[in-house]
């Protein structure tokens, strides 16, 4: 398995990912301001006055003008087809409603008010996440395939099972979300977060290596399920190159890049087609550099092959990561169940078709929670520089520093104790100082932490009931809660072993979604294979026999009743 991933990576590389390989995200026609007149423009069949009216007459935005009294409409012509009027509150700093009108008819095309005129990603566009990976002749099948290994039909109310459906509950919450259904989608995310962080902590706190009922029966001999997995690979990566769109993510992990590679300052105007691309740890751009400096980049929003490369590069990373870890901790099978669960999981294709960085994310953590499994020095020095790479890719790892800081170190003398805190502090330091050397060359800390902080902190968000409904008071206190996690499952006693610290990590990271102001989807991968690592780590691992292992043992059992006789 660890030789076939790389052989499948530089086959791709080798591709080149032309320019026309990878879905570009589209920009969309930038509107062109005009004035009021009752004549047409050439070319156009409809006035912008007569635009106006239509646009003024809709219900919804008659609703959103009488809360803002004294509200005005401006008309822009968007492309050679589509008119759009906007209004907006007095004084011109809010647009409170947006309409796009079809010049040719006359047709009311899109209406949006409230938030979903300034989140444009909450309309429900086809495609706008993951492309066609949302149909539906694609995401079932995943699902099935994902649980199938997994079930045991002589016990179908195993917990495992409902674990695993939790997980793709996620799907249900999806939906909503594609519909442009927010009020719908929003409050779906929660319970299967608040059951997976339950989970996690019932699974923390259970004593023994394994539980009581300990052998998990795989459907399938592991021989068979990982040539699933490399298939199931095969089918990620191609999809990713013929059929993914690069978000606003990956586009700035690519901008970021060619600044850091061209020793410009990394924070602050960025294009106006992302303008807030640099929101993100120096980590997430330092990544980027190597695919930015192999495939270029054009200075706009094109297929951007680099990001391509970085999506696929950084989701084969942590499929390995994750076979390395499950090896370690019960022998190949559970690598190859691991690895194989993360290829068939819908949410970490969604992600891959994204072309986000969130997989980076992923794989930095597992990379730590893989060095915790060794006791040397180094490992543990390795431990903390992991753990500054996770949280300066993305805030929310720097969570786990406690948790990952102490593990492992109760049980030493407090000499030994001392030491492994001092090795692990070191490695925190000395990578974090690498990492922040081409911003610290430009940038002010001051900027950084407009950039990055500050916006993340004051941006008003509708995806979490924090912001959708306004509870900024049950925000903060939900945010308190995961800070006292943190540092508690750091403090106390709790399950020894990969899988205790596995299941403590999962929690660590889930409590702190579940205070975000602002959720999405892809976030999903930053658990997700903490969880698989907690929920069938804890079991002994066996399967059925290879046909040719049956077809061996039964010559065998011949061979034995001829002598006898």
């Amino acid at each position: 398995m660890r030789r076939l991933l790389p052989a499948v990576l530089a086959a791709v590389l080798a591709l080149g990912l032309p320019a026309g390989a990878g879905g570009a995200q589209p920009a969309p026609d930038t509107p062109v301001a005009v004035s009021l007149s009752n004549r047409p423009p050439a070319g156009h069949s409809l006035s912008s006055g007569h635009v106006l009216a239509i646009a003024s007459a809709l219900a919804k935005v008659r609703d959103a003008r009488g809360e803002h009294p004294g509200s005005y409409g401006a008309v822009y012509l968007k492309g050679p087809l589509r008119w759009q009027v906007s209004f907006f509150a007095p004084g011109g700093t809010k647009e409170i409603a947006q309409v796009i009108i079809s010049d040719a008819s006359g047709r009311v095309l899109e209406a949006w008010t409230g938030f979903q005129v300034a989140w444009t990603m909450a309309r429900g566009y086809p495609g706008a996440f993951g492309e066609h990976v949302n149909a539906l002749y694609i995401w079932l099948p995943l699902c099935l395939l994902f649980v199938l290994p997994f079930f045991n039909f002589r016990r179908p109310l195993r917990l495992l099972h409902l674990d695993l459906l939790v997980l793709l509950s996620f799907s249900v919450s999806l939906a909503f979300f594609n519909h442009g259904r927010i009020y719908g989608s929003v409050p779906l995310a929660y319970p299967p977060l608040l059951y997976l962080l339950v989970r996690m902590l019932a699974i923390l706190r259970q004593r023994g290596t394994t539980r009581s009922n300990a052998e998990l029966q795989l459907l399938v001999p592991p021989r068979w399920l990982a040539v699933a997995a490399v298939l199931l690979i095969g089918f990620r990566i191609g999809l990713s190159v013929t059929d993914s769109n690069v978000i606003d993510v990956g586009y700035a992990g690519v901008i970021g890049a060619q600044r850091i590679a061209a020793d410009r300052p990394l924070y602050g105007s960025f294009p106006s087609d992302n303008e807030h691309g640099d929101t993100y740890g120096p980590v997430n751009y330092e990544a980027y550099v190597p695919f930015q400096q192999v495939f270029g980049w054009s200075g706009r929003w094109d297929n951007l092959p680099a990001a391509h490369a970085a999506a696929i590069f950084f989701d084969l990373l942590t499929i390995a990561l994750l076979f390395w870890l499950g090896r370690r901790m019960r022998g190949p099978t559970l690598g190859v169940a691991l690895a194989y669960a993360w290829a068939a999981y819908p949410f970490t294709l969604f992600a891959l078709e994204s072309n986000a960085n969130d997989s980076l994310v992923a794989a930095l953590v597992i990379a730590a929670l893989l060095a915790a499994s060794y006791t040397s020095r180094p490992t543990r020095f390795a431990r903390g520089g992991l753990a500054a790479l996770a949280g300066l890719t993305k805030l929310a790892p720097l969570a786990l520093i406690p948790i990952l800081a102490t593990d492992g170190l109760w049980g030493p003398p407090r000499g030994r104790r001392a030491t492994g805190l001092a090795l692990f502090t070191a490695g925190f330091v000395v990578c974090a100082g690498l990492a922040l050397v081409p911003v610290v060359r430009h940038d002010t800390l001051h900027r950084i932490y407009e950039r990055m902080l500050a916006y993340q902190a004051n941006r008003d968000s509708p995806f979490s009931i924090w912001g959708l409904y306004g509870l900024h008071g049950g925000e903060l206190a939900a945010e308190v809660c995961a800070g006292a996690l943190a540092v508690g499952l750091a403090l106390l006693p709790r399950r020894e072993g990969l899988v205790g610290l596995a299941s403590g990590c999962a929690a660590i990271i889930l409590a702190v979604e579940l205070a975000m102001d602002h959720w999405f989807y892809l976030y999903i991968p930053w658990f997700f294979g903490l969880v698989m690592v907690a929920l069938l780590g804890q079991f002994s691992l066996s399967s059925p026999p290879a046909p040719d292992a049956v077809f061996q043992t039964g010559r065998a059992t011949q061979r034995a009743l001829a002598i006898s006789t």
